[in-house]
């Protein structure tokens, strides 16, 4: 691949790969971190790589492999501020704040669940090509894919049940 069929990649499939970022890490910015990461880790291989759909599985190999150790080496934890929590009370008819409860309960996952799940059902990739991604059997990743749906489902369930209890 040359570098001017990079930049086509990168222009084309780059909005794609940021929106991976962050439904990794949960924000905007560090999600940029780690694509570009893991592009310039892309582009230091180039030379191997010949085919479009080997630079990108390249790429989301090395983003989710990159995430997956900076969860290993870093604390991501709330930021305290000196002002109190003006969110609203739950509406069933507001779509964002059922969003926002499923992105709360996906990010309280454990990083290889929630990165298994990312992968398969934000990406629709094959549980196949996860396995691959994340350097694990087909097997493990069905594991991690079961309970971290059922993690998901608990904790929107207790949800549930909290709210309509208040």
């Amino acid at each position: 691949m040359t570098e001017e069929e990079f930049r086509v990649f990168v222009a084309a499939r780059g909005a794609a790969l940021r929106r991976t970022g962050y439904l990794l890490t949960g924000d905007w910015q560090l999600g940029e971190d780690l694509t570009q990461s893991a592009l310039v880790a892309t582009w230091r291989r180039i030379d191997r790589l010949r085919e479009t759909v080997a630079v990108e599985t390249y790429v989301r190999t090395a983003m989710t492999r990159t995430y997956l150790s900076w969860r290993r080496t870093r604390r991501f934890t709330e930021i305290p501020t000196d002002r109190p929590d003006t969110n609203p009370a739950y509406d069933p008819t507001d779509s964002r704040t059922e969003r926002d409860r499923v992105w709360t309960a996906l990010h309280a996952l454990p990083s290889t669940q929630r990165a298994a799940l990312v992968l398969r059902y934000y990406e629709d990739l094959p549980i196949e090509t996860i396995a691959g991604v994340l350097d694990t059997r087909p097997g493990t990743i069905k594991s991690h894919l079961s309970r971290g749906l059922a993690a998901l489902r608990r904790t929107l369930a207790a949800d549930q049940a909290k709210e309509a209890h208040d």
